[in-house]
């Protein structure tokens, strides 16, 4: 890989910022029905079940890491995506405010530069190019090395979808030998970068001196007290947890039970195909799971349990779909299995009283993850209620598993994304599902309205006429 930029890739990403331009040009005046069209052949050509599954199952083969048997499933956030994307208006008048006098109009971003994680080269590509190209821009997409042809092969899935409606194939272009300072130079380039990934991606395109969406990390935990249902609990906990052998940031990594149900609870897990790891154990996954820096080891990364148990030494019935750790009082920098696992690995937890839960939740987020998600398996509202007020994150999921849930669900109201703003708690500028709102500009137009100026007296209250020495 490169270490500096060379000319020729300097020439390149001007070719491509051009051509991308040149593009959005042709399509500057389509119409609304034009551009759901677009969106449609896009969502089709590159989810439909043959062609997603193809590339679905390139992408692990390609990083060795992931769910090679699960991952064709996520080919139903595209179809989310769409459906989200038809229903909103995206060029001309999207929005009328009668008593305040203002109408808005929507206009495109300009060129995206998007970042793709390799534990999602198919499905992102296709997630960010409805939104995209519905709004009228075009993306340049910048693949992560381990997984550049799997993107590569999509985004030329995405071109044959423009060409089938008369759309320039230009809206979509990737870099064939992606290296840090050419996606670097793109970012700096480029009119809006997505960064959808780790913590180094994200801080490039903040550092890029252009607008960035970034997501920050994850470290989703769940709170489970006496009135959930504890099978539906375990059930979902376990879903959430080996989605995609817990690749994803919203991959439920730890689950703190109320006292009175935790036996139940930890047995109701071992059903759903858990294992909990004796104290020995547990010493050997920490070793095998972080290196002596404290950074994640790659070949325990989104596997089966079975291999991050090999990797460490020990050995686990061929049944079991995760592994548990008890890591009750046990957080803090210093106690790994506090923070993100990224694998099928998850620490519990036991509390007494519901500030107990609390405060838990609290000291978890203070050691990573703040900003992006937390869950609670209740029926008792005063509790939904505390959790909301006190986590410190930017999406809170009820009897959902996170992982099927924060990005949106057929099953709840959450927009379709497949980027989480985690907002200042996680370092970047928006708490929102990134989606199609946040690829557009918006220009106000602003008519006169009846006189809207309440009496001081109204406005200042109790303290108006008072004399201030």
């Amino acid at each position: 890989m490169a270490k500096e930029l060379t000319e020729q890739d300097r020439q390149l990403a001007a070719d491509m910022i051009a051509r991308a331009r040149a593009a959005m040009a042709a399509i500057e005046d389509w119409s609304q029905d034009d551009l759901d069209r677009l969106a449609q052949a896009i969502a089709w050509y590159a989810g439909n079940e043959k062609t997603f599954t193809r590339l679905a199952h390139q992408g692990v083969d390609e990083s060795g890491i992931g769910d090679r048997e699960g991952r064709p499933a996520k080919r139903f956030k595209i179809q989310m995506v769409l459906r989200d994307v038809l229903r909103t208006p995206s060029t001309g008048v999207v929005e009328v405010d009668e008593a305040k006098g203002l109408v808005k109009y929507a206009k495109p971003a300009g060129v995206i530069a998007s970042l793709i994680p390799m534990t999602n080269p198919a499905m992102t590509p296709p997630v960010t190019g409805v939104s995209a190209a519905n709004a009228r821009n075009a993306v340049i997409f910048s693949p992560h090395p381990r997984t550049a042809q799997t993107t590569w092969d999509m985004t030329q899935v995405m071109r044959a979808a423009c060409r089938a409606v008369g759309a320039p194939e230009d809206l979509f272009q990737c870099v064939r030998h992606p290296s840090i300072p050419l996606t670097q130079h793109l970012m700096e380039q480029c009119d809006l970068t997505l960064a959808t990934g780790g913590k180094p991606m994200v801080k490039a395109a903040y550092s890029s001196g252009r607008p960035a969406y970034g997501v920050g990390a994850g470290n989703s935990s769940i709170v489970i007290d006496e009135t959930a249902d504890i099978a539906i609990a375990a059930q979902n906990t376990r879903i959430s947890k080996t989605s995609d052998f817990g690749s994803g940031c919203s991959a439920d990594g730890n689950i703190i039970i109320q006292r009175s149900i935790y036996d139940q609870m930890v047995v109701a897990l071992e059903a759903e195909g858990g294992y909990l790891c004796s104290d020995a154990e547990k010493a050997l996954l920490e070793a095998a799971m972080w290196d002596e820096k404290g950074n994640r080891t790659f070949p325990t990364i989104a596997c089966k349990p079975q291999q991050t148990a090999d990797v460490a030494g020990f050995s686990i019935p061929a049944d079991r779909k995760f592994l548990m750790v008890e890591n009750q009082g046990q957080i803090g920098p210093d106690h790994k299995f506090s923070k993100e696992k990224l694998t099928t690995v998850m620490a519990l937890y036991h509390f007494e009283t519901f500030d107990d839960a609390l405060e838990t939740v609290r000291a978890i987020y203070d050691t990573g993850g703040k900003g992006h998600s937390c869950g609670i398996y209740s029926h008792n509202d005063d509790n939904i209620d505390a959790l909301a007020r006190v986590a410190p994150v930017s999406r809170m999921m009820v009897r959902q598993p996170q992982s099927k849930a924060n990005a949106g669900a057929w099953t709840n109201g959450m927009p379709m994304t497949s980027s989480l703003g985690c907002g200042i708690w996680g370092g970047n500028i928006t708490n929102e599902n990134v989606t199609m709102k946040h690829m557009m500009n918006y220009t106000w137009v602003a008519r006169p309205i009846a006189e809207d100026r309440p009496s001081e007296a109204d406005l200042f209250g109790e303290f108006y006429g008072q004399e201030i020495a």
